[in-house]
C-alpha cells in the first residue's frame, strides 16, 4: 500500500478550497471555547473553593460528570438533545461550540482551582489585614497570580483541546479534518490527504508545545 502513496499529486492550489474552510471553523472553536471554558471554568472554580455547601455540591457534580463522560458521546447529546429541548435546530457547528465549551469548563476548573490552592496563604491573609474583602482580595491578589502560574498549563489544554476539535466529524460539523477528508475524495486520494491531515496536526501542536516550554520558562523565572 505505502508503495502506491503519491503525495506530490497535492498542492495547496488542490487542497485549499477543501481546508482552507475547515481549518478556519477549527482554529474559531479552539480560541471560542478556551475563552468560554476558563470564564465557565474560573467560575465553577470559585463556586468549589466557597466554602458554601450550595455552590460546592453542584459545581463538583458539574465538573466529575463532565470529566467521566467521553468527549465524543457529549457531542452526540448535545447535538441531538438541544434541538429536541428548544424544539428547532441550532446546527452542528453551534452545538460542536456549546459542547466544548461546557465540557472544556471542568477541565479549566481543575487547573484554576488548583492555581489558587497554590498562592502561598500568606498572601491571603496579607490582603485580609489590608481590610480587602473576599472579592477584593480574589480580584486583585490571587487571581493575577494564579493565572501568571497556570498559563502554561492553559495553553497545553488548548493544545488537547484543538486535538479534539477533530471528533466535531461525529456530528457532521466541517472541520480541518473534515477538509481534508472531502479534499481526498474528491481528488480520489483518502490515504494521502489523511497522511497530511496528521503532518499538519502533528506541526501545529509541535509549534505550540514549544511555545508553552518558551512560557513555562519565562513563568520560572518571573517566580
Amino acid at each position: 500500500m505505502l508503495g502506491t502513496l503519491d503525495l506530490s499529486f497535492f498542492s495547496w492550489e488542490l487542497l485549499a478550497p477543501f481546508v482552507i474552510k475547515g481549518f478556519i471553523f477549527s482554529i474559531w472553536l479552539t480560541v471560542v471555547a478556551t475563552i468560554g471554558g476558563i470564564i465557565l471554568g474560573t467560575l465553577l472554580a470559585l463556586m468549589r473553593l466557597s466554602g458554601k455547601t450550595a455552590l460546592e455540591i453542584p459545581a463538583a457534580a458539574y465538573v466529575n460528570t463532565m470529566r467521566s463522560i467521553p468527549l465524543v458521546m457529549v457531542l452526540l447529546w448535545f447535538f441531538l438533545l438541544i434541538p429536541f429541548a428548544i424544539g428547532r435546530p441550532i446546527g452542528a457547528e453551534m452545538s460542536a461550540v456549546i459542547t466544548f465549551i461546557a465540557f472544556e469548563a471542568a477541565y479549566f476548573s481543575e487547573i484554576v482551582r488548583a492555581g489558587i490552592q497554590s498562592i502561598p496563604r500568606g498572601q491571603v491573609n496579607a490582603g485580609y489585614a489590608l481590610g480587602m474583602t473576599y472579592q477584593q482580595n480574589m480580584k486583585l491578589i490571587i487571581l493575577p497570580q494564579a493565572f501568571r502560574n497556570m498559563l502554561p498549563v492553559f495553553l497545553t489544554q488548548t493544545i488537547i483541546l484543538f486535538q479534539d476539535t477533530s471528533l466535531v466529524y461525529a456530528i457532521g460539523a466541517y472541520d480541518m479534518l473534515k477538509g481534508f477528508e472531502t479534499a481526498g475524495k474528491n481528488l480520489g486520494r483518502p490515504i494521502e490527504a489523511y497522511l497530511l491531515a496528521a503532518v499538519l496536526y502533528f506541526l501545529m501542536c509541535l509549534a505550540l508545545s514549544k511555545l508553552v516550554r518558551a512560557i513555562q520558562n519565562k513563568v520560572q523565572i518571573i517566580r
